[in-house]
C-alpha cells in the first residue's frame, strides 16, 4: 500500500517509479527483456456530479477523463471507445485550451473487484478550486462547470464523479501495460451541495471492500 499525494503530478512520479522498480534493470540501466504487469488499485475520495450517484456509495471508475495536462507529454495508446469519448468531450468543452484525455480501467480488475459496484466515468481535475467549479475570490473561466459536467452525454456515457488522480493512473497504467482500477468513496454531491456526515466510515468501507477482494 502506498500514498500518492493529491493530483496527477504526483501520479506521474509514482507510476513511473513503480514501473521502473519491476521493469528496469538498475544494475545495467536497461529495460528488462521480460516485462512485469502490475495490478494498481486506487482507493480515494470523490464528489458525485449526478444526482443518482448516492452519497456514501462506493463507485468504480470504468473510464477516467483527464482535464489536466499530464498526457500532453506522453504518447498514450487509445482504443476506439476512448477516442470517440475524447472527440465528444472536445466538442462539448470548447472552453478548454488543452485536449482532454480518456483511459479505461483494467478489465480484469474491474471484473474481479468491482463486479457488483456501480460504475461510472470519472473526471480528473488539475486542481481543487476553479478546476472543480469552486470559487472563493476567483473569476473562473468556466463558471458553470458543474452543470456542464452534469449534462455531458455521449452514447451511454456520462460523467459521474470528480476527483484528481484517476485519469492519470489509468492512462499511464495503460501506456506501461499495467492493470489499474479506481475505487471512489463518494463523500459529496456537487449538484446538491451536500456532504457526507460520516466520511471516515465511507472511506473505511471502500478500503475494507478492496482488501477483501484483492
Amino acid at each position: 500500500m502506498i500514498s500518492t499525494g493529491i493530483g496527477t503530478d504526483n501520479i506521474d512520479i509514482v507510476l513511473n517509479e513503480l514501473d521502473a522498480l519491476v521493469n528496469i534493470d538498475f544494475q545495467h540501466k536497461v529495460v528488462k527483456s521480460e516485462l512485469t504487469s502490475l495490478d494498481i488499485v486506487r482507493i480515494g475520495t470523490s464528489g458525485a456530479v449526478q444526482t443518482d450517484v448516492e452519497m456514501g456509495s462506493i463507485l468504480a471508475s470504468e473510464y477516467g477523463v483527464g482535464f489536466d495536462a499530464l498526457m500532453q507529454f506522453y504518447q498514450k495508446p487509445y482504443d476506439e471507445i476512448e477516442l470517440n469519448i475524447q472527440q465528444a468531450l472536445i466538442r462539448y468543452f470548447p472552453q478548454l485550451s488543452l485536449k482532454p484525455y480518456v483511459a479505461g480501467a483494467g478489465e480484469r480488475l474491474l471484473d474481479r473487484i468491482a463486479f457488483d459496484l456501480p460504475k461510472g466515468m470519472t473526471l480528473t481535475a488539475p486542481g481543487f478550486y476553479a478546476p472543480q467549479g469552486r470559487c472563493l475570490r476567483s473569476d473562473n473561466t468556466i463558471p458553470d462547470l458543474i452543470p456542464l459536467v452534469n449534462s455531458f452525454k455521449h452514447n451511454n456515457f456520462r460523467l459521474t464523479n470528480l476527483e484528481m488522480e484517476t485519469a492519470g493512473i489509468y492512462a499511464l497504467a495503460k501506456m506501461f501495460g499495467h492493470q489499474a482500477l479506481s475505487v471512489n468513496a463518494i463523500l459529496a454531491s456537487r449538484v446538491a451541495g451536500e456532504f457526507s456526515p460520516n466520511p471516515e466510515a465511507v472511506v473505511e468501507k471502500a478500503i475494507q471492500l478492496v482488501l477483501e477482494r484483492i
